[in-house]
């Protein structure tokens, strides 16, 4: 159920998003500085950002609720994927189809269109963190990175390895402020001593401990927590793809986010969120639950040996949620079983991926790795046991 909602709406008619110099829409996104540039006069500029413009810096501790902005609100399946746009230069109807884009060029006068507003099949986000790692340098990372992993990769894979084929994407996130309270239950354990024992031919290693109860209870207020917001994306199945990868290259300076103009969208593609709020409550749960876990940690260090805990238990007493779109540069290869990944931040450069291994070389690497590092291991017992 939704308490409050935070409208985050353009503000403009669906249709021209213009320079606000001099008019043109011939406009689109610098990489290399994230502003965006007007192809007539020039110009450059940026939109502002979330934060600041629709109050998303308020404090966390005074949530009650749930709150959600514009772009998070419920989708609605009646809700039609095909838009027509009118075109505010000459009037004509341009049909826009926001599962593939958000732009498009009007047939008669090539002015471009733009969806502007959030619409409620989630096609428009609250904001949107602009790229700022260009197209070549995304190729040169991901050149590299795999370049790095040539020995142990696929022959057929290094034969059709083409890094220029990456693509720019956008990819959708719900951004997440929780004011929580959290009480947590269990035993921790103090070492008092260490002492070893023959049994048989081995000798253990044995441990004394003190047991303590020990008890947390406390607020603690949760800024930003990034949740995919595509199902697809949220479904980690090693067996079909690799989209784990994209959550290794986090995180994401979210709070540079600008809020939505489609022309940061012109060069790249763009995927639509399909996922609610009421349909992230169990991930949000386990994730608020595990940062208020780590926060309880912090102050066990005096158990040395650590802390069990046996209850645990998380108060929501008010949440904001806002719809967010990412920038990742991606190269996708699919070996006749799964597709693999290698992806790059668009913001920091940060890259992870996975490529077809050619486990010929693989597996006698690793026989070899290990039966070296038995005998190191074996080598340094005896000099210095």
């Amino acid at each position: 159920m939704v308490d409050n909602h935070i409208d985050t709406a353009s503000g403009k008619a669906d249709g021209l998003d213009k320079c606000p110099k001099c008019g043109s829409t011939e406009i689109s996104l610098r990489p290399a500085t994230g502003m965006l540039v007007c192809h007539f006069c020039r110009h450059e500029w940026a939109e502002a950002g979330i934060e600041q413009q629709f109050g998303l810096d308020s404090a966390i501790g005074d949530l009650r609720g749930t709150t959600v902005a514009s772009g998070a609100a419920a989708l609605q399946e009646s809700a039609q994927d095909v838009l027509t746009l009118k075109c505010q230069a000459c009037g004509a109807e341009v049909v826009v189809n926001t599962q593939e884009a958000l732009q498009s060029r009007c047939h008669w006068c090539r002015q471009t269109l733009s969806v502007n507003t959030q619409l409620p099949n989630g096609a428009v986000p609250d904001g949107l963190l602009p790229f700022s790692i260009t197209r070549e340098d995304a190729i040169a990372r991901i050149d590299a990175f795999v370049k790095s992993r040539r020995f142990f990769a696929h022959p057929k894979f290094v034969r059709e390895f083409a890094p220029t084929e990456v693509v720019g994407v956008y990819m959708p996130y719900m951004l997440l402020d929780a004011n929580t309270h959290v009480d947590l239950t269990g035993f921790g354990e103090i070492q008092t001593r260490r002492y070893t024992r023959k049994r048989g031919d081995d000798e253990v290693t044995l441990y004394d401990a003190d047991v303590y109860q020990v008890a947390r209870s406390f607020d603690v207020h949760i800024d930003d927590v990034m949740i995919e917001s595509s199902a697809q994306r949220a479904d980690i199945d090693w067996s079909r793809n690799t989209n784990n990868i994209i959550n290794s290259i986090q995180p994401f300076d979210v709070k540079a986010a600008v809020a939505y103009n489609a022309n940061y969208l012109r060069g790249f593609t763009a995927e639509k969120r399909d996922l609610d709020v009421s349909s992230l409550g169990r991930e949000a749960h386990d994730r608020l639950l595990s940062i208020g876990r780590q926060r309880a940690n912090d102050s066990t260090g005096q158990y040395n040996r650590g802390v069990r805990w046996e209850t645990e238990h998380l108060d929501v007493k008010g949440t904001r949620w806002v719809a967010v779109s990412v920038p990742v540069w991606l190269y996708s290869y699919f070996d006749g079983r799964l597709t693999h990944f290698v992806a790059v931040n668009g913001r920091t450069g940060e890259t992870m991926g996975s490529v077809p291994i050619r486990y010929g070389r693989l597996i006698p690497a690793a026989v070899i790795i290990g039966i070296v590092g038995t005998a190191v291991g074996g080598f340094l017992d005896f000099f210095m046991g």
